[in-house]
């Protein structure tokens, strides 16, 4: 996987565990922590002891280094907790461990505090993101009054469902106490006309009673939400519950905030502040291992507070920040230095246990109660009309199965049959032009015609000529220089001797008729015709045949757009929908960039020119979901510099540098993210 399409969460715990990594390696190679040999011999024999070599293995499982993935499952760190042997009391001998025991559980702790840190922000994020969908969903219940009576008709047997099983737990609850003896007597509940009747009721009449009475105390007590119309109410309760999300959201993202900017603060440093791991200047074992406790008291603190929509975000981080200093000195006053690693395993422990768990629930039961309702609710009428009219239109389909069938079948010829004529038989032709296949030459006309033609009026004006020698020639015979002029001015058009016997029988054309000459000059001229006609032709077919190519690509022209047309419409539909997929995410991208616009157009920065905390978790929220859909859009190369750029954007170095990043990102990668 690819950096750019790692979750921020697993970027975050690769870094913090580097930056715990090179707090080690800095304490080890310090000059102080170079032993005389008599200390390294001491040194090796207690790094080959169980413990230490068990503790070793743990905190090697949990390194991201190593790791199949950074942020371990919290069942998998539970389970790794356990195995260090942290949480269980110790005895006293067990409590004499050396400073290599002591530093390597400090390390241990460290990273699984990173971990769980790691979870929780991964945690929150998912929680986060989703809202934005259910927000969406109730500004489209409100913005017109048809979407409003769309959703009260979807509702509608859902709070029908509800208001029967409040009345009947209520009814079921009343009638026990009544069969008890402790509820008041069935003629005060039922008030009937007849007193003496009661005690003889029957026991369904008393029930029947005590439920009327339930609906009628509900309808007193709904007495208010009577006085308005049901959309009003539809949309008065669509308002409560988008701003309980809305504020659920504020509230996740002020948590996400606080831990992001604090958690894990190693030298007053926050996790982002610009400077780059190499620039971090390592603090001494006091500092680090306070940072660890403080940023675990910090994540129990704010899954303790973050789901309590009763307060403000200031307030929570308020409560947050008061809880978390006076849970740290309570630690630090009243445990030594070898049971605090203990109590931080068993922190992270019941955090991961009890807290993590119940925050999870917590916020689904939240997201349950006010976000758009489950998918049977919003499609239980089309549901309902499809399950209503399916005998109806299986009748249909079974009453017209041949047609049906024969219509399949017809549709398949015409399919089968458009592309073996309108491409498979242009392509060959084409391919027959590009070879010359004489099969495949355009013509008008056979080749062999007008050969033919021209030879048969030659041999009649010859004939012609021999036979009326005199009236042709003007001599009584006629010689073979004569008769081959006569032919080679055939070939070239000219009858000349046919038209003047013509002109000469026109003279006396019965007499002409009778002897048969003019009859026989009007069928050499019709031969003369014809054959000037298929000499038009000819050069017409020569024309043709020289644009061959031309016109077999242009019958094919048809065939090949319509099976383009088709195939990319076919794609489309049924898959293939790569291109359209990345449309649609550049488009979200285009959005996303405009909610990180908004987040710096309504903040109001701090007196230190950063994001408050609640408009950094919004931040960091969007920059996690640009980082998602980014990965797929931008080439390879492109990813670094993105990612990159994203660091600066999520950076808390000052709100004008943040925006300089978001202009950059804008203009760098408009080519991918329009």
């Amino acid at each position: 996987m690819s950096v750019l399409a790692e979750r921020l969460p697993t970027s975050q715990v690769r870094r913090l565990d580097a930056h715990l990594d090179g707090i080690i390696y800095a304490t080890i190679t310090s000059p102080q922590a170079h032993p005389t040999n008599e200390v390294a011999a001491q040194l090796n024999t207690v790094l080959h002891t169980p413990r230490v070599k068990e503790l070793l293995r743990i905190t090697k499982a949990l390194s991201t280094t190593t790791a199949s993935q950074a942020v371990i499952p919290a069942s998998q760190l539970q389970l790794l907790l356990t195995q260090s042997k942290l949480l269980s009391d110790r005895s006293p001998e067990e409590l004499q461990l050396s400073q290599y025991e002591s530093e390597l559980e400090w390390l241990l702790v460290s990273k699984a505090a990173v971990q769980t840190y790691g979870v929780i922000i991964d945690m929150l994020l998912d929680q986060i993101v989703p809202l934005s969908d259910h927000i969406w969903y109730w500004d489209y219940v409100l913005s017109s009054p048809v979407s409003t009576t769309l959703h009260m008709i979807q509702i509608c047997p859902a709070q029908l469902w509800v208001w029967f099983s409040e009345v009947y737990e209520d009814s079921k609850a009343r009638l026990r106490r009544y069969a008890g003896g402790s509820a008041v007597n069935a003629e005060s509940v039922a008030a009937p006309a007849n007193a003496g009747a009661s005690g003889t009721a029957p026991q369904w009449r008393r029930f029947y009673a005590i439920v009327q009475s339930t609906i009628l105390e509900k309808s007193l007590a709904d007495v208010q939400r009577r006085m308005m119309s049901p959309v009003a109410l539809c949309r008065a309760e669509a308002r409560r519950k988008q701003a309980r999300l809305k504020k659920l959201r504020e509230m996740t993202a002020s948590g996400l905030g606080v831990l992001i900017d604090e958690g894990f603060a190693f030298n007053d440093i926050g996790a982002d502040d610009g400077k780059s791991d190499s620039e971090l200047s390592p603090p001494n074992s006091q500092e680090w291992k306070g940072v660890v406790e403080r940023s675990v008291a910090l994540m129990d603190m704010m899954l303790r507070d973050v789901l309590d929509l009763d307060l403000n975000t200031n307030q929570m981080e308020d409560k947050v920040f008061a809880a978390v200093a006076e849970d740290t000195l309570s630690i630090q006053a009243d445990e030594d230095d070898l049971n605090r690693p203990i109590v931080v395993a068993k922190r992270l422990h019941a955090l991961l246990d009890d807290q993590l768990p119940w925050n999870i629930m917590t916020a689904e039961r939240l997201v349950a109660k006010n976000g758009r309702p489950s998918r049977l609710v919003r499609y239980w009428l089309p549901a309902t009309a499809l399950l209503l009219s399916s005998t109806t239109i299986l009748r249909i389909f079974v009453n017209r199965r041949q047609e049906i069938l024969d219509w399949i079948q017809d549709l398949g010829a015409t399919v089968r049959d458009f592309w073996f004529n309108w491409v498979i038989e242009p392509v060959r032709k084409v391919i027959g032009t590009i070879r010359h296949d004489a099969n495949s030459e355009i013509a008008i006309m056979s080749r062999d015609s007008l050969k033919a033609d021209r030879e048969s009026l030659e041999r009649m004006v010859v004939d012609f000529a021999l036979d009326k020698s005199t009236t042709t020639t003007g001599v009584s015979s006629v010689s073979e220089t004569q008769i081959a002029e006569i032919r080679a001015k055939v070939r070239e058009g000219d009858v000349t001797p046919i038209l003047r016997a013509y002109e000469k029988d026109l003279r006396s054309p019965f007499m002409g008729t009778v002897r048969g000459d003019l009859i026989r000059t009007l069928l050499i001229q019709v031969q003369k015709t014809k054959v000037d006609v298929e000499i038009a032709m000819s050069g017409i077919d020569s024309l043709l045949r020289s644009q061959e190519l031309v016109f077999g690509f242009v019958g094919l022209t048809p065939g090949i757009l319509v099976s383009v047309g088709a195939a990319r419409y076919l794609l489309g539909i049924f898959g293939g929908r790569r291109g359209y997929a990345e449309k649609r995410k550049a488009g979200r991208c285009v959005r996303v960039l405009r909610n990180i616009d908004r987040v710096f157009s309504e903040a109001a920065p701090t007196q230190t020119n950063v994001l408050p905390y609640k408009d950094h978790g919004f931040l960091i929220c969007e920059v996690h979901v640009l980082r998602q859909l980014a990965h797929k859009i931008l080439p390879v190369d492109i990813e670094k510099d993105f990612l990159e750029d994203l660091h600066d954007l999520a950076n808390l170095r000052g709100v004008q540098y943040q925006q300089r990043a978001l202009d950059r990102i804008r203009w760098a990668y408009s080519k991918w993210l329009k």
